[in-house]
């Protein structure tokens, strides 16, 4: 393996590895519009724990995928970023009805 994406690409043909890493995407896209919004404001998670009472060490163990924020947290945490959290659900192509 040269690089993670090749590592990524090949272990994901395994169909039980595929559907593990599928069934996380929802909590891996919440984290990483989180890191994106704080850091497009630049500001750091200490600053953040100020603006929304939560700990620093949670914010980081919600960034670094060790813990789940509940949806109260998840709601306090765009508020203190300025945002407004939207959840959808959409159309899954792969389920069969």
């Amino acid at each position: 393996m040269r690089n993670y994406s090749e590592y990524k690409e090949k272990v994901l043909q395994n169909p039980e590895i595929k559907a593990e890493y599928d069934a996380l995407q929802p909590e891996y896209d919440i984290i990483q519009a989180m890191i994106n919004a704080r850091v497009e404001q630049n500001i750091t998670q200490k600053e953040l724990s100020a603006r929304t009472g939560i700990t620093q060490a949670d914010i980081s163990r919600i960034e670094n995928g060790t813990r789940n924020p509940s949806l109260n947290m998840v709601k306090k945490l765009a508020q203190g970023l300025g945002m407004q959290l939207k959840l959808e659900f959409i159309p899954n192509l792969k389920v069969k009805r």
